[in-house]
């Protein structure tokens, strides 16, 4: 059961070693300014596979649980599906029910533990394969692994990283989770943070906030929602920027180094690449360039 680019690996890597009995995948969606239908990206990869797929809006849906009941499965492996498992398809596979979780749990239980971990500032995050029960990435820890943040790691450069070990990390541990070799352990509730679902709203910039923390943000919002603030001309993308020390008014615009630049709390946020409205993606000096209001007061 997955939808998004982040469950494909696993799937993959599951199809080479497993018979797969059915794919659970989100219904098509509307997408792109023509808003035509979009296949999720496991969907895609379950018919290059040739595997049979069902796509419920909702999994209560008496067809798709009958459809489960069929199939049959020994196991449900669960990536980034997006919906919570009912008791009764918790309890229909004979071996549980496992999750590809994109954080060391307990810390970032949610829907978007990658941002969560770039914005909390973290030293490292990683993947934990669990085992599912009725709350949300609350079930007991089967394995793990961990990797460093990168400086210049954005949300979408590691979901990468760690779709990937997602699935290699899979395939290491189901083996020794099927022959009872790994037991798993319970979380640490003393431990949890969380990270909600993302609005768009969620990027924008707050400029009272530190310029570290808004750096932090503008990665971690990379690609989606992404990172924005109103000026003038319009709402202004910034896809990459950092922070240099510096007095200035929270939201005062001016030029650093040659550099656009806006007052921050605690410093100035400088702006490496941007995107104006109706244009492409761009360098801050490019940007300044042609930004002949950029100083003006507001």
């Amino acid at each position: 059961m997955g939808s998004p680019d982040f469950a494909a690996p696993s799937l993959r890597a599951l199809a080479r070693r497993y018979e797969i009995v059915g794919v659970v995948t989100q219904p098509d969606r509307a997408s792109g300014r023509g808003r035509e239908l979009k296949a999720p990206a496991v969907k895609s990869l379950a018919l290059d596979l040739g595997l049979a797929i069902i796509q419920p809006e909702k999994l209560r849906q008496p067809d798709a649980i009958d459809q489960l009941r069929l199939w049959a499965p020994d196991l449900i492996v669960v990536a980034a599906f997006g919906q919570i498992l009912r008791p009764d398809v918790l309890a229909l596979p004979s071996r549980g029910c496992v999750n590809v979780h994109a954080s060391l749990l307990p810390r970032g239980r949610g829907a978007a533990p990658i941002q969560a971990s770039i914005l909390a500032g973290d030293a490292q995050t990683g993947v934990t394969i669990m085992q599912m029960d009725k709350g949300v990435d609350t079930g007991a820890i089967i394995s793990q692994r961990a990797i460093p943040i990168e400086a210049e790691d954005t949300g979408g450069s590691l979901f990468e990283k760690l779709s990937q070990l997602g699935a290699d990390l899979l395939l290491e541990t189901l083996p020794r989770y099927l022959s009872g070799e790994l037991k798993p352990r319970p979380q640490d509730e003393s431990q949890a943070t969380y990270a909600p679902m993302l609005k768009k709203e969620d990027g924008l910039l707050d400029f009272t906030r530190p310029a570290e923390e808004l750096v932090r943000r503008v990665r971690a919002f990379n690609p989606w929602p992404g990172a924005f603030f109103e000026w003038e001309s319009g709402m202004l993308k910034v896809h990459r920027a950092h922070a240099e020390a510096g007095n200035a008014p929270a939201g005062k615009r001016l030029v650093y180094r040659g550099q656009a630049a806006v007052g921050a709390g605690g410093g100035l946020l400088i702006l490496d690449e941007v995107q104006p409205p109706g244009k492409k993606s761009m360098s801050g000096k490019a940007f300044l360039s042609g930004a002949r209001d950029w100083t003006t007061t507001r």
